[in-house]
Parts: structure tokens; sequence; C-alpha cells
């Protein structure tokens, strides 16, 4: 396997957000000081230089047919033409900030779920709102979409959080699913590629698991720090979390991690950073030094490579191919990495 830098590039502040467009052709970053910036994949060349937001971009997510949607401090919604870098539409939530975004991938004309304050909207491709939620009772501090197979049935639902509970949302009636309670405040939300899991990481030191259909709900308290790192492996059976020095890797499999040693894989200080490849097993993790690092971690030895960096990793972002990994950095300096079997 050969690993090594492939194109690097300087933002004007951290890299917030970034994400690869579906056809893996663009990479989308977003900076903290509210530029979005389109590289092309191969060269690193940039595309387009969107405006963005006003005083900074929280967030960004990708829907099909090129169209790129962004949030910022600005309170707005912002959705765009890749291939051509114009704004399509221009969405106000309100004055809180938009810091949470999330698109179904099931097909084209799914809507685009947008979270700012207490505030959740639904919004059509064309920028036209479809829906307004019920205000949640506190500020929404994650959004997470699944979008699975479970038993054979297509279905996608949207998991929303803030302090104290989460509440799940079907995408196509706008209908609520369930309502889970929880203690204290949640940093973190993700389903398991096969739609079994959602899992929250926590300010409690914790990660909470939750199976909806089984009504089965696990807990992993001793965490070193807050929780706000998470990720799941593409088969759904190895669930990565930070909260501290080592990485975490726990076993979902059957009855899933409660009262079940994890896999640790050491770092050096901090962890800011985790995530698993789309279709293969690798995983990176990085930490506050600024390293870097590639496991495989069912082997023996698992360290597959290690990279130092002038300063942390705050995002990384696997192309759906696994073949190029693109690292955001506190520092502003986005790398991408390509990989070769």
């Amino acid at each position: 396997m050969n690993f090594a830098k492939h194109w690097a590039a300087t933002l004007d502040d951290y890299a917030i957000d970034l994400a690869w467009s579906p056809d893996g052709s663009l990479l989308a970053v977003a900076s903290a000081a509210g530029g979005v910036t389109l590289y092309e994949a191969t060269t690193g060349a940039v595309k387009h230089s969107l405006a963005g937001h006003e005083n900074g971009a929280n967030a960004l997510a990708w829907g099909s047919d090129g169209l790129l949607a962004t949030g910022g401090q600005d309170g707005c919604v912002r959705i765009w033409q890749a291939n051509f870098g114009q704004q399509t539409a221009k969405v106000k939530l309100g004055n809180a900030w938009v810091e949470h975004l999330a698109w179904s991938p099931l097909h084209s004309s799914a809507p685009l779920f947008a979270a700012a304050g207490r505030k959740l909207m639904a919004i059509s491709p064309d920028g036209v709102p479809a829906h307004t939620f019920p205000d949640a009772p506190k500020t929404i501090s994650a959004l997470a979409i699944r979008a699975s197979t479970l038993n054979l049935q297509p279905s996608t639902l949207l998991a929303a959080a803030c302090f104290g509970h989460v509440a799940v949302w079907d995408t196509t009636t706008f209908g609520l699913q369930k309502e889970f309670p929880y203690g204290n405040a949640i940093y973190a939300l993700t389903w398991s590629p096969d739609g079994r899991w959602l899992v929250a990481g926590c300010h409690d030191n914790a990660v909470h698991l939750w199976v909806p259909a089984e009504d089965i709900e696990l807990h992993m308290s001793g965490y070193e720090t807050r929780l706000k790192e998470l990720s799941f492996s593409h088969d759904s059976k190895w669930l990565a979390t930070g909260g501290g020095k080592d990485v975490c890797v726990w076993d979902c499999a059957v009855a899933g991690p409660e009262g079940r040693e994890p896999l640790q894989l050491p770092q050096t200080a901090r962890t800011t950073a985790i995530a698993f490849q789309n279709q293969h097993s690798l995983l990176a993790t990085g930490d506050a030094s600024g390293t870097f690092t590639l496991w495989s971690p069912t082997r023996k030895n698992p360290m597959i490579a290690e990279v130092r960096m002038p300063s942390a990793a705050t995002k990384f972002a696997w192309r759906h191919d696994d073949s190029l990994l693109a690292v955001g950095t506190e520092k502003g300096i986005l790398y991408v990495f390509k990989l070769d079997n």
C-alpha cells in the first residue's frame, strides 16, 4: 500500500467543515472565516471560490445534481450549483447561527435539513421551505441522517439532538417517530451504516447508544473528556470514539459493546478527529499534537502509517472510493493524501 501527500492548499482560517461531492470530482471546504472553496479532486486547483457567509461559515452538505448547501453565522442556508459556482437559493432561518445541515442521499428531490438554535427546517432543493418542525426544547446540537435498507425496507430518518433529548423524525412525512431522553448535553450523533444503531457523544464523558427498532439502550462512560468524535466502519461492526488521548474501537456486532473491553489505539495527545473509510476497513485518527495515523483495527499490529502536521486535524473526509483522504487543520492548511493499494 502506498500512502502519500497528493496536494495541499491554504485557507484563510481553520477548516470547519469539508466534504467530497457525490461523484468524487470536487472537494468543498468551509473555513471558519466564512468562505467556501471548491477544489478539483485530482489536481487541487480551485474550481470556484464561493462568497459563503458573512462573519463565518459553520457547515456544508452535498445534495444530488451538483447542489451544495452551506450554513453560517448570518442565520442563512445558501444553496449553490457547484459546477457553475452560482448561488441558486438563500433561506433565512432567523438570527441564530445555522450550525448543522443534513441531506438525504436516497433521491434527487430529498429535502435538506437545517438547524439554527432551536429551529429545524426542511428545505427543498430549489430553496423553498418544505416544513418547519416544532421548536426543540433547547438549542439543537447535532443532526444525523439514516438512509438504509434495514430489514430490506428503504427508509430515511433524521435524528436531532439537544440538551437532554433526541428526536427521530420521518424525513418523508415529517412525523415524529421516537423520542429519547438523555440527562446531559449531546455533542455528536451518528447512525450505523445499516441503520441499526443511533449513537451520541456526550458532555458527561460518555457514549450512549440506542437501537430504536429494538428498544435497546446502552451506555459506556469513563472517557477522559467530553465526547465529540464518532465514526462507524462501513459494515457497522466497529464504532470508533474519541473522548481522550486513546481512540476506543468498540465491537457493535450482535448484542453490542456494553460490558466489553474496546480495542484502544494510542495517540500522543487528545483526539481531535476520526473517520473510517466508506468501503474498506482503514481508520484515520488525529490528535492535538498534529499527528494523524492510519490504522487497520483488526490487524495484530494495527498501525499502517503516521503523518506529522504543523497543526491538529479538525476534520477528515474520505472520498467515496476511499482513494483520497482530505484533512482540514486548525491553522487553515488543507491536505489531500492519496492511497494506492
